[in-house]
């Protein structure tokens, strides 16, 4: 169906475009112009002057809506894709947490077959350990922690074109050779749950770590041993100039100050939003059935230790976060949760910006940042259409 967006003002690559509107068909953008001049034949929508942006991408996440990825069922891939479609994230790269590699094979099936979907939200699959540093593992459960085992990932990532970014530690055993053969193999490969100083961090950088996982969390900053200084992984983070960053722009993850430092040094270039979301995000259900967590502050916490174990935050969150507290530019805030993550995991070519040829996956968000309609390849996102009524 051919459909216009008019009236609205839209984030183009070239900064926002007044008074504009937007021509959608078959699920790709045929043009984005400053007219309102209605086209014959179009379904009209009219954004009443609201921000019409790209659609987020959701590239670390571990659930929602009372389920996780790594349950590795049909029902809750297609619950948490459906639950943060609502919330902007039009396209999705399912994160693993450390788990056994039956788990992650059987999550690889389960991602091929989102992939190979007409309108495909699912465009790959994270994996997020099992190769840590025990020190560091935080929520990551113990039982699965090990060194990389090429034994183990290669079978694995020849077997599948599904799987697009790993994390782990990088200064664990093999660490580098992991780096060096993911990375040849066009995935992207993070930094994570670490202790790595400067040395160990320009060396991982230069075998093909290349992005840093939540950023601040789960890595230490500038510490002392006995009398004398030195930096952290944060510092050296901040002193590699290639290396890219997402960062947990909950609220309570990292305060206003951090984000808007990260946003300062980093750029929007480099500096991508996730949520880091476990499965009680956007939960209708706040009650834990899992002893291990506690929910309190507005984040899932390990009930015995109070450690952050991970946000209970939607995509829209992080916007209204970076605008409302951090004082960031819309439009930046709005980059790093699609253009600047669809550079980094590699899928540009189709998402991230609002220009003629791309995936027509569109938000439209009132002046107070909330979302008031979503578009998948065109077509409204059940429950999001509150702009229309």
């Amino acid at each position: 169906m051919l459909t216009q967006i008019i009236n609205g003002h839209i984030l183009t690559p070239q900064g926002w475009m007044k008074d504009g509107s937007i021509l959608v068909n078959d699920g790709k953008i045929l043009e984005v112009t400053n007219s309102d001049l209605a086209v014959i034949g179009a379904k009209v929508i009219d954004a009443k002057g609201m921000n019409i942006v790209p659609g987020f991408i959701s590239m670390h996440g571990h659930g929602g809506g009372g389920h996780d990825y790594t349950e590795a069922t049909p029902e809750a891939f297609q619950t948490i894709i459906q639950t943060h479609l609502k919330h902007g994230a039009t396209t999705i790269f399912p994160t693993l947490s450390s788990t056994s590699f039956d788990t992650i094979r059987q999550a690889a099936t389960l991602c091929e077959e989102a992939m190979s979907q007409p309108a495909n939200i699912v465009q790959g699959l994270h994996i997020e350990g099992p190769y840590l540093n025990r020190k560091m593992a935080g929520a990551q459960w113990g039982d699965f922690l090990k060194d990389p085992d090429p034994d183990e990932y290669i079978p694995l990532i020849e077997s599948t074109k599904c799987i697009k970014r790993w994390d782990i530690s990088p200064e664990l055993p093999g660490a580098h050779d992991f780096a060096r053969y993911t990375s040849s193999h066009g995935i992207l490969t993070a930094i994570t749950h670490t202790e790595a100083e400067y040395p160990e961090m320009k060396a991982a950088f230069e075998t093909g770590f290349t992005h840093t996982a939540h950023f601040y969390n789960a890595m230490p900053g500038f510490h002392k041993r006995r009398e004398y200084k030195y930096e952290g992984t944060v510092e050296s983070v901040y002193l590699l100039d290639g290396m890219s960053v997402e960062i947990i722009a909950d609220g309570v993850h990292l305060p206003a100050t951090i984000l808007k430092l990260v946003y300062k040094l980093k750029g929007v270039e480099k500096t991508c939003l996730v949520t880091d979301a476990l499965k009680y995000a956007a939960c209708k259900n706040k009650e834990i059935d899992d002893p291990r967590y506690i929910i309190e502050d507005g984040v899932c916490k390990l009930a015995e230790s109070k450690s952050l174990a991970g946000s209970l935050a939607t995509m829209d969150k992080l916007i209204q976060t970076m605008v409302n507290k951090a004082n960031i530019p819309l439009a930046d805030a709005v980059r790093m949760a699609s253009e600047t993550p669809a550079q980094i995991i590699g899928v540009s070519d189709r998402k991230g910006t609002l220009q003629k040829g791309k995936d027509a996956d569109i938000v439209i968000l009132d002046k107070d940042v909330n979302i008031r309609c979503v578009f998948s390849y065109g077509n409204i996102v059940e429950g999001t259409n509150t702009m229309i009524h």
